[in-house]
């Protein structure tokens, strides 16, 4: 399976590029930077694929695209691939709603697979915390994370994602709207990635921790992810990971 990475000088995307080099049934097809990256040009592991950044006219054949870059980066590599059929994971988090939208538009012509969270495991624990909810929806649900220190202090997509999708599934099991779930957010060393989601009972109290070690289980998750997208082909649309989990 020949892979091009976008973003592939950041944390995920580096771990991605270790990762398909060491692998022989992988091929890595484009390592995709930014315009300014002091990479641009230099081989990658000293082989013959070089750093550049993404582009209109670039050529480079692939089976599937893996992007953990920024909300902009990944919209302008949406345009530039234009209506190309090629399979994507996005891993990027921090769109907008509009600009989520315009995602889900570049979908008409490609299938896409995106998640706010790839790390191996994640999905099983969001359809935990989800079926929680639903079944004890009277429950105060708050939602925590634990990340690097170096890190935006604001909540990330992740924890934005389980929040709303803890509101909605309260919301329909109650028939009214619950309470938005608070989060809170620290910063820790190098802390690869702590999720928590705690449900307040009154009397007893339950939760729900997911913590990632290395930074691996995002890169493994993604080419997994991968691998399912391309090994029957997909119609153009987007998907989650739940689809993978329930094929």
């Amino acid at each position: 399976m020949r892979i091009a990475i976008m973003g592939a000088s950041g944390r995920v995307g580096t771990r991605l590029v270790e990762l398909i080099l060491a692998n022989p049934g992988l091929e890595l097809a484009a390592a995709l930077v930014s315009p300014g990256s002091r990479l641009v040009g230099m081989p990658v592991a000293g082989g013959s694929i070089e750093y550049r950044p993404a582009e209109a006219a670039m050529k480079s054949h692939c089976d599937v695209m893996i992007d953990f870059s920024t909300p902009a980066a990944s919209l302008a590599l949406q345009a530039d691939i234009g209506a190309k059929a090629i399979p994507m994971v996005i891993g990027t988090t921090g769109f907008t709603a509009e600009e989520d939208a315009r995602l889900t538009a570049s979908c008409a012509h490609r299938p896409m697979l995106v998640s706010a969270n790839f790390a191996h495991g994640f999905e099983a624990f969001r359809l935990a915390v989800l079926d929680f909810a639903r079944r004890m929806p009277d429950a105060e649900a708050n939602v925590g994370e634990i990340y690097h220190a170096r890190k935006k202090a604001e909540p990330s997509g992740t924890s934005r994602l389980l929040a709303r999708q803890l509101f909605e599934a309260r919301s329909r099991a109650m028939g009214f709207a619950a309470p938005e779930p608070s989060i809170t957010v620290h910063r820790e060393g190098d802390t690869v990635g702590v999720n928590e989601v705690r449900f307040d009972l009154g009397s007893a109290e339950a939760s729900f921790t997911y913590r990632v070690h290395t930074l691996a289980a995002y890169a493994e998750g993604a080419l997994a992810a991968a691998r399912w997208l391309v090994s029957t082909p997909r119609p153009a649309g987007r998907y989650s990971l739940a689809d993978s989990l329930n094929d």
